[in-house]
C-alpha cells in the first residue's frame, strides 16, 4: 500500500505541474480548467478551516498542491483569485501553531511568490509575517520567517531605496521595543536592525534610534544585542564591504578554461555572467563613495543617552545584569563620554571600587576609564582616579605584568588629561624606567615621553630631554591650560608659505635681482606673485588695529623676582626678538590663510609638500607625537583591553609559544611539499596548465620509444647537425628568436 500510496502521489504531483505549465502558456484556453481547481481549492479550504488539527495526510497533500498552483497561476487571473492572499494570510496567522510543518512551509513560500509576481506588496508580507516571527514557539518557522523577511527588504531596497517601506518597519520595530520592555522579543528587531545595517541597507539615523531604546530595555539578551551594535556594528559593516570588493573575476582565467575545455553552451552563460560581473564591479568603483556614518556620530542627543545609560544600568544599585554586562554597558557609556566630550561627573567615582588588581576584567576597567577621559573632565575628579590606581598596581612589590598596565593606563588617561597628574606622583612614576622588567621600564619609558611633550614643567630639569628643556626655555612649549583649545587651521599651510617664498627668491636671483627686496620693490612682486600664484583678496587698510599687544595677568602670575639692569636688558632684547619673529610668522600665516584664495595648482601643491614631509619624518626616524597618536585611535577605535596590556607582552615567551609562533604561516608537516611542488600546485588552482617540457616528461614510455630509437641509428653528420641547430637556436634566443 505504501508504493501504491507514493505512485499515486508522484502521479498527482506531475499532473498539477503539467497543469501549471500549459496556463503559464496559454492562460485564456486553460481558464475552465482553472476555475475548476478553484472550486476544488475553495472546498478543501472550507474544511480545512473547520478542522485543521484533525485533517488526514491525503487532504494535507491535496490542499498542499492547490495552493502550490494557484500561486505560480495567479498573476495569470487576477480577479479570480483576490480573495487568495487573504486566505493565506488567514490560514498562516490563526493556525501557524497547529497546521502541518510542510503545508506552513507552502503557505509562507506561497506568500513570498505572489510578492515577487507584484500581486501584492512588501508592507502586506512584512505585516503578516513578522508578528509570527516575534510569537512562534518553533524555531525552525522563526529562522525562515527571518530569512524570507530580510531578503524580501533587501530585494525590495536593491535597485533604489524604498523609503516608505523602510519607515513603516523601523516603526514596527520602535513599537516593539518600546511597547513592553521587559519582553525578549525585541531580540529580533535587534537582529533585523543589524542585519540590514551591516548590509548598507539601513545607513541613517532611524536605525540607531531603534536600536539606542533597545539599549534602555530591561531584558538583558536585547541589551547586549543593542550594545554590541554600537560598540562594532560599523566594524562588522567594513569588513562585508572588504569582502565584497576582494571577490574579482579573473577573466583571463575564465578565457582559458573554455579555450582548453569542450566548448558548450553552458561554458558561454558562464563567462558572459563572469564579464557582467566584471563591468558592474567596474561601475561599482566609478561610483562616488557613499557616506556611511558611525552609529555612536548619528545619535540625536549623545548627552542624555549616556546619562540615561549610566544611570539605569550602572549606578542603579537594583539592577540585576552580569559583570560582562556591565563591561559592555560601561565601554558604550566612555566611548560617548570620549568621543563625544561629554560630562557626567558621577562616572568617574563610580569606577573607584573597580581600580583593584583583584578585580575581574580589571584591564577593560582601565580601558573604558582611559577612553571616557577627554581635556574638558576637571582634572581633580582624576586626581584621586590616577592616585589609586598609582597605589594599587604601581609598587616594587606588585608583578611586572600588573605595574605595566598600571602604568599604561596612567599614561592612556594623561595622553587625554594632563592635568590630572601631579609633579611629585609623576617624578615618582618615572623612576620605574630604570626597572629590569621590559615591560614596566617601556611603560614608564611612554609616560615619561609624553610628559616631555605635553607637561614638561613637571619633570626634573634632569628628565625633561634637549627638545623639552629648550622648548621651556624659548617659551615655545607651555603645559596647556584647563580648556584651553589649540586654534584651527590648514594643516601644511606653513609649508606652502615657505615654498611660495622660496620660489619668489629664486625667480628674483634668476633675473638678476637680491633675494631679498626693497619696501616698494616688495610690494610690486607681491603682486606680481599673486596673480600668478593664487587669488588675493583685498582688505582694508583701515581695519589694520597696529602690532601685537602682549597683555600679562598680574593676579594669575607671581611677581617677577628683580634684576640687575644688564640682565634686565638682554633678557627684554631677547623677548622682544622672539616676540618679533613669533608675530611676523602669525601674520605671514595668517596673511597667506586670510586674503588669498587658494588655486588648484596650490592645493595640488600642499598635498605634495605635505606627503614630501611625512617621508622625510618618517626617514629622520622622528616619532609621532603620542598625544595626536592615541586620540586619533580614540576617536576612531577606542581602547581595548588589549592596549592596557600589551607592554606585558614584552616578557619573554615560553617554549610553547615561541613554536607556536614559529609555525604560523607555515604548512604542516602532513603538506609539507617542495618549492616546486608548491608551484605547481599553485598553477593548477589557478586553472593553467603544465609545461610542454613538463608533459614530455610525464609522457607514457611506449610513445617516447621510436624517437629513442632513432636517436640510435643517427649517423655523425646527422648528430652534427641536430648539435649545431640546438647551438643556433640558443644563441638567438630559442626558436622564436630574440630580434628586440
Amino acid at each position: 500500500m505504501g508504493k501504491r500510496r507514493v505512485a499515486a502521489l508522484e502521479k498527482i504531483d506531475a499532473d498539477f505541474a503539467s497543469l501549471q505549465y500549459k496556463i503559464r502558456r496559454d492562460p485564456k484556453s486553460y481558464k475552465d480548467d482553472f476555475l475548476k481547481q478553484w472550486e476544488q481549492y475553495e472546498s478543501q479550504r472550507e474544511i480545512f478551516l473547520m478542522s485543521p488539527t484533525a485533517a488526514t495526510a491525503d487532504s494535507v497533500e491535496a490542499f498542499h498542491n492547490m495552493i502550490d498552483l494557484i500561486a505560480h497561476v495567479a498573476d495569470c487571473y487576477p480577479e479570480e483569485t483576490t480573495t487568495f492572499p487573504d486566505d493565506l494570510k488567514t490560514i498562516l496567522t490563526q493556525h501557524h501553531a497547529v497546521i502541518h510543518p510542510e503545508l506552513r512551509e507552502k503557505v509562507v513560500g506561497s506568500l513570498i511568490l505572489l510578492r515577487r509576481k507584484d500581486v501584492i506588496d512588501s508592507a502586506t508580507v512584512l505585516t503578516t509575517l513578522f508578528p509570527i516571527l516575534v510569537s512562534s514557539p518553533s524555531k525552525t518557522l522563526r529562522e525562515m520567517l527571518f530569512t524570507k523577511i530580510l531578503n524580501d527588504l533587501r530585494n525590495s531596497n536593491s535597485k533604489a531605496i524604498n523609503h516608505p517601506l523602510n519607515r513603516t518597519v523601523q516603526t514596527v520595530l520602535y513599537n516593539l521595543i518600546t511597547a513592553d520592555r521587559a519582553s525578549p522579543r525585541a531580540i529580533w528587531a535587534i537582529k533585523l536592525t543589524r542585519e540590514l545595517w551591516k548590509r548598507q541597507i539601513w545607513t541613517d539615523a532611524r536605525p540607531v534610534d531603534v536600536m539606542k531604546e533597545a539599549c534602555l530595555a530591561e531584558n538583558e539578551k536585547v541589551i547586549v544585542g543593542a550594545v554590541r551594535f554600537f560598540l562594532g556594528g560599523d566594524k562588522e559593516r567594513e569588513e562585508l564591504e572588504d569582502e565584497s570588493s576582494d571577490e574579482e573575476v579573473d577573466l583571463s582565467k575564465v578565457r582559458h578554461q573554455i579555450g582548453i575545455n569542450k566548448k558548450s553552451k553552458k561554458q558561454k552563460k558562464a563567462y558572459e555572467k563572469a564579464v557582467n560581473k566584471v563591468k558592474q564591479h567596474d561601475r561599482k568603483k566609478q561610483q562616488p563613495h557613499p557616506l556611511n556614518f558611525s552609529a555612536l556620530h548619528l545619535l540625536h542627543d549623545p548627552q542624555d543617552f549616556a546619562e540615561k545609560l549610566f544611570t539605569k544600568h550602572l549606578q542603579n544599585t537594583k539592577t540585576k545584569l552580569s559583570l560582562d554586562t556591565k563591561t559592555l554597558v560601561v565601554q558604550l557609556v566612555t566611548r560617548l563620554v570620549g568621543l563625544h566630550k561629554l560630562t557626567i561627573v558621577p562616572l568617574y567615582s563610580w569606577f573607584i571600587k573597580f581600580l583593584t588588581p583583584r578585580q575581574q576584567s580589571v584591564t577593560s576597567f582601565l580601558a573604558s576609564l582611559a577612553q571616557g577621559t577627554h581635556n574638558l573632565v576637571p582634572p581633580d575628579v582624576l586626581e584621586p582616579l590616577i592616585q589609586k590606581i598609582a597605589n594599587e598596581f604601581v609598587s616594587e612589590a606588585s608583578a611586572s605584568e600588573v605595574a605595566a598596565a598600571g602604568l599604561n593606563a596612567i599614561r592612556e588617561i594623561c595622553a587625554r588629561q594632563p592635568l590630572a597628574m601631579s609633579d611629585t606622583l609623576l617624578q615618582d612614576l618615572v623612576q620605574y624606567r630604570k626597572s629590569k622588567d621590559k615591560g614596566v621600564m617601556m611603560a614608564a619609558k611612554g609616560l615619561l615621553s609624553l610628559y616631555r611633550e605635553v607637561g614638561a614643567e613637571l619633570l626634573k630639569k634632569r628628565d625633561r630631554g634637549k627638545d623639552a628643556s629648550i622648548g621651556l626655555r624659548s617659551g615655545l612649549q607651555h603645559q596647556t591650560k584647563f580648556g584651553e583649545e589649540e586654534a584651527g587651521g590648514i594643516e601644511g599651510l606653513e609649508l606652502l608659505a615657505k615654498w611660495k617664498e622660496d620660489e619668489k627668491k629664486r625667480k628674483r636671483v634668476e633675473k638678476g635681482l637680491p633675494e631679498e627686496a626693497g619696501s616698494g620693490e616688495e610690494d610690486k612682486d607681491d603682486d606680481d606673485g599673486s596673480d600668478s600664484d593664487g587669488w588675493e583678496v583685498g582688505s582694508d587698510d583701515s581695519s589694520i588695529s597696529g602690532d601685537w599687544i602682549n597683555v600679562s595677568d598680574s593676579e594669575d602670575e607671581p611677581a617677577p623676582k628683580k634684576l640687575k639692569k644688564g640682565e634686565e636688558a638682554a633678557g627684554k632684547a631677547d623677548d622682544d626678538i622672539d616676540g618679533e619673529a613669533q608675530a611676523a610668522e602669525l601674520e605671514r600665516m595668517s596673511k597667506l590663510a586670510t586674503t588669498t584664495i587658494l588655486t588648484p595648482a596650490d592645493l595640488a601643491k600642499l598635498q605634495e609638500l605635505r606627503a614630501s614631509a611625512a617621508v622625510d619624518k618618517a626617514m629622520n626616524g622622528q616619532r609621532r607625537k603620542r598625544q595626536h597618536q592615541d586620540e586619533n585611535r580614540h576617536t576612531d577605535d577606542g581602547l581595548t583591553a588589549e592596549n592596557i596590556e600589551a607592554p606585558a607582552r614584552l616578557r619573554k615567551l615560553t617554549k610553547e609559544e615561541k613554536v607556536a609562533l614559529a609555525k604560523e604561516g607555515k604548512p604542516d608537516r602532513e603538506e609539507h611539499k617542495s618549492t616546486q611542488a608548491i608551484r605547481k600546485s599553485k598553477l593548477q588552482a589557478s586553472g593553467k596548465s603544465t609545461s610542454n617540457r613538463e608533459k614530455q616528461r610525464n609522457k607514457n614510455f611506449m610513445m617516447t620509444l621510436g624517437k629513442a630509437k632513432s636517436k640510435q641509428k643517427r649517423s655523425l653528420v646527422e648528430t652534427r647537425k641536430v648539435l649545431r641547430g640546438h647551438v643556433d637556436r640558443s644563441s638567438r634566443g630559442g626558436r622564436r628568436g630574440n630580434w628586440g
